[in-house]
């Protein structure tokens, strides 16, 4: 494929792939909501169009892109969409002759910039000629195909199922540590987890970090934790598929109810959210 691409959506995912790809020679077209959709017309065909955008906007969002689109362009939906929705967009897409790619991406604004993990859905032929630009946008050798319109975001929705699973478990250990007689020096607690345990990750290292910005008690944090809807969604599939996720369950419902009774656990989720996601904290 040649390296012109089209962005759509230049928020703290879209505007730093456009940057990474920049720096990786590509010509990259960035356009926003209420942008001259027209000028797409002006790249090379196939044309390719990455939609990093919120689940709620594609729909409205590719009706108004779609009547500058010609047979034989690909779109990717690099947003985090529920992967019945992603499986109905692409039988929509096909009607029109226009191809269609879910990209679940993992690893926040700054995976966007530096190398994201990418979980990939649709067709292998068009997974093939897209290979260029998935190893450009992805992390070393961290981008993975998986057969069939909506695979990629199914892969994708239960990873996030089992992250808030494993932020639930390590909030909950801290605030067992900082109940403590022993006075524990969280961030040190934190240091020495990160530090060739069982338990080191990526998630205590931002852990790590938002001791560092926000000291023990996470003054100005919000206990209050948000949600973006993968959560839920893997819950939901689990029951549909009658599996016991229990664990899942209890941390969604640990956010639900934290919006009515916030407390110190909510805090330190709120600011690992924060750390590698962008969210709001306050």
């Amino acid at each position: 494929m040649k390296k012109e691409i089209v962005i759509i959506g230049l928020g703290k995912m879209g505007g730093n792939m456009t940057l990474r790809l920049r720096e990786r020679g590509w010509r990259v077209l960035g356009l926003d909501k209420g942008d001259d959709f027209s000028r797409v017309r002006n790249l090379p065909i196939p044309r390719v169009i990455i939609l990093s955008v919120p689940h709620q906007a594609v729909d409205s969002l590719w009706k108004s892109a779609i009547k500058f689109l010609d047979m034989g362009d690909i779109v990717i939906d690099a947003g985090n969409s529920f992967y019945k929705d992603t499986i109905r967009r692409a039988k929509e897409f096909s009607r029109v002759g226009i191809k269609f790619i879910d990209a679940g991406v993992s690893g926040g604004p700054a995976g966007a910039r530096h190398g994201s993990s990418l979980m990939i859905g649709g067709d292998k032929k068009i997974f093939n000629f897209l290979k260029p630009l998935f190893r450009d946008l992805a992390f070393k050798d961290g981008f993975q195909f998986f057969s069939g319109a909506g695979a990629g975001h199914f892969v994708k929705m239960v990873h996030n199922g089992i992250e808030y699973g494993m932020m639930q478990a390590l909030a909950e250990g801290f605030t067992i540590l900082k109940k403590s007689k022993y006075k524990i020096d969280l961030k040190k607690a934190a240091e020495i987890y990160n530090n060739g345990s069982v338990i080191e990750s990526r998630l205590i290292g931002w852990i790590t970090i938002a001791f560092e910005n926000y000291g023990q008690d996470f003054n100005g944090v919000s206990g209050k934790v948000g949600s973006t809807g993968e959560g839920e969604w893997t819950v939901k599939t689990a029951k549909e598929f009658k599996v016991n996720a229990k664990v899942l369950e209890d941390a969604l419902k640990f956010r639900i109810k934290s919006q009515k009774n916030p407390d110190w656990t909510g805090k330190l989720l709120s600011a690992l959210r924060g750390e590698f996601g962008g969210h709001k904290i306050k």
